[in-house]
């Protein structure tokens, strides 16, 4: 078996796998903290499922979403992608939720052992979010269904992981939502699950818990990627913090809803052709814009917006337009280093009836809000009303504006400040604050 240590001066490629509904993109802070610490820019990967959402019974087809039979195919393909272009014999492969099915499925029974040193999944549920034999039988996430079934039966030492690959779990010690004994987060409150907080854990593998880290800091949190550099090197990270670049080129895909962008309303990450963007500089403390446009693009069918040249420090709106969805307006928190990876998402209207004169979101795509333990403010609602108690269980807090347009709305979490402006729902537009952190 490959040792933590193995590659003290050559880095191996990482690939980073998402989870269920989600983006590469999702991985930017971690992959500017292996940056800071001198990992090669080259070979950090991170890869995009076209249709990134598992499909309701794991057997049926179901447009707009991938079986798991789909997600570990891509997952090999990429994987032999990136070997190519780098020249190494094997990758590490960190995976997030259900991007951790595909890593476990990949090793046991897609070859991949051969192709891969280390593989690190945070917050996956490896055996099950439920376990039951009537609800929802055939999905991904019962650990009584067809998949997690197989994935779990023990090898001859006893073990749940794949032989000659270097294993790392990380969960939560009970903040995770998909970790817990009852169906609450499931829209089944009385469903008794038959899980607990160390469903993530795998025999054979490094086991570590994350005191208080919810479901997504268990993979994009600054102390997963701690224990993960650990765990790739043998020693542990020199900062904890990201260094600053000078100088900024952003780019990413347009991606919007449903299969090919417009039939449904899942997430999708193929690229939106045909989809502009514009780029505006904002006043930090309001939003408000500070001249004209700093970049205008129409989306090829490469799905790229960019390259742009952004300015260190400086928060930027992106509005993103597309025939059947609503014009987005995207406040972003200032960029700390270039990313390709700064993927952008057209959201579709809401639904009629949708309360006020402005619908206005603010978004942490790389964790979830704690009432109890975290700071968080929108609009001057201080908490937002909708972020519930209990276990962290949502990303997005909206505030609905009912007094005018195109005025400030601000939001705040532990200490990140953003700042957009009020758009008009009547006129089709949507407003989303996305912090970093």
């Amino acid at each position: 078996m490959p040792t933590p240590d193995a590659f003290p001066t050559d880095r191996p490629p990482i690939v980073f796998v998402h989870g269920n509904g989600d983006t590469a993109g999702l991985w930017i802070t971690t992959v500017w903290r292996f940056e800071s610490n001198g990992w090669p820019r080259e070979r950090l990967h991170a890869i995009d499922h076209p249709y990134p959402m598992a499909r309701d019974d794991d057997r049926v087809p179901q447009p707009g979403r991938s079986s798991s039979g789909d997600h570990v195919a891509y997952l090999a393909a990429e994987v032999d992608r990136v070997r190519a272009a780098t020249g190494a014999e094997r990758v590490a492969l960190v995976a997030n939720s259900r991007g951790g099915f595909a890593v476990r499925n990949y090793l046991a029974r897609h070859g991949g052992a051969d192709r891969v040193s280390h593989a690190v999944l945070g917050g996956t549920p490896n055996h099950g979010v439920w376990t039951s034999d009537s609800h929802r039988p055939g999905s991904e996430f019962n650990g009584a269904g067809p998949l997690l079934s197989l994935l779990n039966v023990p090898g001859p030492d006893g073990h749940e992981v794949t032989p000659g690959v270097a294993w790392l779990t990380l969960r939560s010690d009970g903040n995770d939502k998909y970790c817990q004994p009852h169906g609450a987060w499931l829209g089944a409150p009385h469903l008794p699950t038959g899980i607990q907080a160390d469903s993530p854990e795998l025999r054979g593998a490094t086991n570590v818990v994350l005191p208080g880290a919810d479901h997504r800091e268990t993979s994009f949190g600054p102390h997963a990627f701690a224990h993960t550099w650990q765990f790739l090197t043998g020693a542990p990270p020199a900062s904890l913090e990201i260094t600053p670049e000078p100088r900024l080129r952003l780019d990413g895909k347009v991606s919007g809803f449903g299969a090919d962008n417009h039939r449904g309303f899942d997430p999708s990450n193929l690229p939106l052709v045909g989809a502009t963007v514009e780029v505006y500089a904002t006043h930090p403390a309001t939003g408000e814009r500070l001249g004209p446009a700093v970049h205008r693009h129409t989306v090829a069918p490469d799905g790229h917006w960019g390259p742009f040249d952004a300015r260190a420090g400086q928060p930027y709106e992106f509005v993103l337009a597309a025939p059947g969805y609503a014009t987005t307006h995207l406040y972003r928190s200032p960029f700390l280093r270039s990313s390709g990876m700064v993927h952008l998402r057209v959201e579709r209207l809401p639904r009629p009836g949708t309360p006020g004169l402005a619908v206005v979101t603010l978004s942490r795509p790389r964790g979830y809000f704690d009432r109890e333990r975290d700071h968080i403010t929108l609009d001057g609602m201080s908490p937002p009303p909708d972020v519930p108690a209990g276990v962290a269980g949502i990303s997005a807090a909206t505030a609905h504006v009912t007094d005018r347009c195109h005025r400030t709305v601000a939001g705040q979490f532990n200490g990140e400040h953003i700042a957009g402006r009020a758009w008009p729902l009547a006129e089709g537009h949507v407003v989303t604050l996305e912090l970093h952190h």
